[in-house]
């Protein structure tokens, strides 16, 4: 948790670093940490962003870069030269240093490798070997790794050899000559095993290591799942390569929960992205919600005669379509919720339709009461009252067929459904909304 110091010193950096001098604000860094550095560069304008940043020491850069967001990041390590970027992450994690070096374009990744040791150059290529989105990508080469027939007491004495034991290490692993994982063992089964057990005694081979291709996010179920701090992971011929860790387990929830929320909204911009970045970022979108307001206004011209005879069903309509939208947005939360925490799947996916239907079917009724009564009092007309009630059941019914199969046609076709799902679901029920209301009225009133 942070201090009061801190969040101090973090709010006064924020709050007034325009009328503070270079010297003032490298005071005010000096007594934050990489995070909070990484915090105060996400929450400042692009040109005070680069002032921050160029006030740091080379050697505090890379702890900087390797907590902030990939946009951002990117972003100030075009910035810097290859020797000070090389020089910067000598001292991160592995990962983190494939991190980092993974979105930079091949000639300079190469640079910034060929600079140095050949030892942390071999660790950081295992990770720069597999995708961004993989265990492999996530993988941390400082495993430290025993033999079943080696004593505890063997165990102690070269873990006390180290100068220092790798981050989040609770456990190490048990591998036989081949290098093949066999189990793990504990840190504290160690402290409390007698010194003359073998490993083999006192391991746990009931723990299944994870596949080196594995999807990110199942790496993330897993941890969250068993409640682990970290794992093992092998590759395909069941050797193991290193292992992954809780803390980068969690830069993928927090990214994948980022992207869920900003996707929701068609956005995928930092907060403070230049006009020129974050207009490009949008206009996609924007352009595809276009064309599906195009396709809704097609689908009103299709009736027009009857809206130039009854002027009223223009002031109504929108009604209709409103709450079909805001009905689809609810379920397609529940059902993007589902698949992100793997909840949903085939078997329990049509309780989850009858269950969204009744809901709809409950609240349609209620709701369709309410606006036929509102109409009947407005306009004084029953069978208009009628006509509304019946089309507004019929868009809440379509908002969850379309709420819940949108996103599940999306995935399966490789499409994030977070991101086009709200377009879609929104198009449906507009043009299900105009066509029941609209399509009712032409049969009854004219």
């Amino acid at each position: 948790m942070e201090s009061f110091s801190e969040k101090n010193n973090l709010d006064q950096l924020l709050d007034n670093s325009s009328d503070l001098s270079n010297d003032e604000v490298r005071s005010l860094l000096n007594k934050l940490s990489s995070s909070e550095i990484a915090h105060a560069l996400e929450s400042s304008p692009p040109k005070q962003r680069k002032l921050f940043f160029s006030l740091l020491e080379t050697n505090e850069e890379g702890d900087v870069l390797a907590d902030l967001g990939e946009e951002i990041q990117q972003d100030l390590v075009s910035s810097i030269s290859n020797e000070e970027l090389a020089e910067a992450v000598k001292e991160l994690e592995p990962d983190e240093t494939v991190d980092i070096l993974q979105n930079l374009p091949e000639e300079r990744m190469n640079t910034i490798l060929s600079k140095m040791s050949l030892r942390d150059r071999k660790r950081i290529e295992i990770g720069l070997t597999y995708p961004e989105n993989t265990a492999g990508g996530l993988l941390n080469t400082d495993v430290i790794s025993v033999r079943p027939s080696h004593s505890i007491e063997v165990v102690i004495n070269y873990l006390r050899d180290q100068k220092e034991l790798p981050n989040n290490t609770d456990k190490i692993f048990v591998v036989n000559k081949e290098d093949e994982y066999v189990g793990e063992l504990a840190i504290g089964k160690i402290i409390t095993s007698r010194p003359k057990l073998s490993v083999r005694e006192v391991m746990n081979t009931n723990v299944n290591p994870i596949f080196v291709n594995q999807d990110d996010k199942e790496v993330a179920t897993i941890f969250d799942r068993n409640d682990i701090i970290s794992s093992a992971v092998i590759d395909e011929s069941g050797k193991l390569i290193g292992r992954i860790t809780i803390d980068d387990v969690l830069d993928v929830i927090k990214e994948d929960a980022d992207q869920n929320f900003l996707g929701m909204a068609g956005v995928a911009e930092d907060t403070f992205a230049p006009p020129g970045r974050a207009a490009r970022s949008r206009v996609f979108w924007l352009s595809m919600n276009l064309l599906t307001a195009f396709i809704a206004s097609m689908t009103i011209n299709i009736f027009k005669d009857v809206l130039d005879q009854i002027v009223y069903l223009a002031i109504l309509m929108p009604i209709v379509a409103s709450m079909g939208g805001v009905a689809a947005t609810q379920t397609l939360t529940i059902v993007l919720r589902g698949l992100t925490l793997e909840q949903i799947n085939s078997s329990n996916l049509q309780w989850l339709f009858k269950r969204e239907l009744a809901v709809s079917i409950l609240n349609g009724f209620v709701l369709s009461i309410l606006v036929g009564l509102v109409t009947f009092f407005w306009f004084g007309e029953i069978l208009l009252a009628l006509l509304i009630s019946f089309a507004l059941v019929i868009n809440l019914i379509s908002a969850v067929i379309a709420g819940v199969f949108v996103p599940l046609i999306l995935r399966s076709l490789n499409q994030d459904p977070a991101i086009a799902g709200s377009v879609v679901v929104t198009t449906v029920t507009d043009v299900i909304g105009f066509l029941s209301f609209l399509g009712l009225a032409t049969i009854f009133l004219i």
